[in-house]
């Protein structure tokens, strides 16, 4: 029997989804529609990204969450090249539906629960949390939902501090539930994560342990 090719290596697949991210974050910021609202939807990638370079040899997340980092980057990115209530692809799904608004914050929303989610799952499993399944997955929900408050509160902020200057990075576009709406996007999001993803982050996080014992602690 010929033996098992090595696994792949999780920090060289993940160091691999920063050119794209990079690429559109150089083009987004090129012309964007509102600069100061570009500055503040992409904030979180420009957090993060240095943050996950500076660890990932150290700590390399599963390539599963590596990836929805990446589409996540790419998701907040693209809204603010446009504005959240001007993204085209919002537009698109507002006539498709044939809604009142454009939707494509609550995209945003959705991914803002059900990324964050799975980071923190990844984290405490690999810190050495124990709790059983259901328990895990109420903390890692509560992490997400305490997130997307935070993120309420900052827009909150954002709007007292700017003025009407902070219309485009709220994006309510008229909606007096826009907040918890939100919120509660954040929340379904971070259901669908830890429902759907569950036995696949569980394999990954299996093989890293086994490939990168040292690292895993």
């Amino acid at each position: 029997m010929p033996p098992t090719p090595p696994a792949a290596d999780p920090a060289r697949h993940n160091a691999w989804l920063l050119l794209p991210v990079a690429l559109a974050l150089l083009v987004s910021g090129w012309q964007p529609y509102d600069r100061a609202t570009w500055w503040l939807e992409v904030a979180p990638v420009l957090i993060a990204a240095p943050l996950l370079i500076t660890t990932h040899r150290r700590f390399p997340l599963t390539p599963l969450l590596a990836t929805l980092i990446a589409v996540h980057a790419l998701i907040l990115i693209y809204g603010g090249a446009y504005t959240y209530a001007r993204v085209p692809l919002g537009h698109w799904l507002q006539s498709l539906w044939d809604g009142s608004r454009n939707p494509y914050d609550r995209i945003g929303h959705l991914a803002q629960g059900f990324v964050p989610a799975l980071i923190a799952r990844e984290i405490l499993v690999r810190r050495g949390l124990q709790a059983g399944p259901w328990l895990l997955g109420f903390l890692c929900l509560c992490v997400a939902e305490a997130i997307s408050a935070w993120y309420e509160l900052l827009e909150w902020g954002a709007a007292v501090a700017l003025q009407q200057g902070a219309d485009a990075f709220l994006g309510t576009q008229g909606d007096p539930w826009d907040t918890q709406e939100d919120m509660a996007c954040a929340g379904l999001g971070a259901l669908l994560s830890l429902t759907l993803l569950r036995r696949w982050h569980d394999r990954q996080l299996t093989a890293i342990k086994a490939t990168a014992p040292s690292r895993a602690g």
